[in-house]
């Protein structure tokens, strides 16, 4: 069964995870943006490129995680690469460890690393509005 990526629903969860409101992100995509057009973009399954593209500048990732990530399939992908019962067959059969050429979890600090940041730079960036 074919599952088709909805790019509106990642632009909501990336957003979701950078503490960023619907309304921050109308403020930065320009004057013609409000949060009831954030809310309806976030239900689009396809999402115009150039859009795309200025969303992905804006929140600081890559355009093709908006394009690809499909969470039930990273979910799978997750279950089935590192369940222990994996870990522990292949160690038994190769007589050594397997050791994946990343650490999960590593990533995972990473992108937490990446929304602290991006949390830090809307804060400054409302601390300036309020000032003005």
């Amino acid at each position: 069964m074919e599952q088709k990526v909805h790019q509106g629903r990642n632009v909501k969860r990336f957003r979701e995870m950078l503490g960023i409101k619907q309304e921050a992100l109308a403020f930065d995509l320009g004057d013609d943006w409000n949060q009831k057009k954030i809310s309806l973009l976030e239900q689009k399954e396809i999402i115009e490129d150039p859009l795309l593209k200025k969303i992905s500048e804006l929140l600081k990732i890559p355009v093709e995680a908006f394009q690809n990530f499909d969470e039930e399939q990273a979910v799978n992908v997750i279950a089935n690469t590192y369940s222990f019962q994996d870990f522990k067959d292949n160690a038994v059969a190769s007589g050594f460890s397997y050791q994946p050429s990343f650490n999960p979890v590593d990533k995972m600090v990473e992108l937490y690393e990446r929304m602290l940041q991006q949390q830090k730079e809307m804060i400054e960036k409302l601390e300036k509005l309020i000032n003005k």
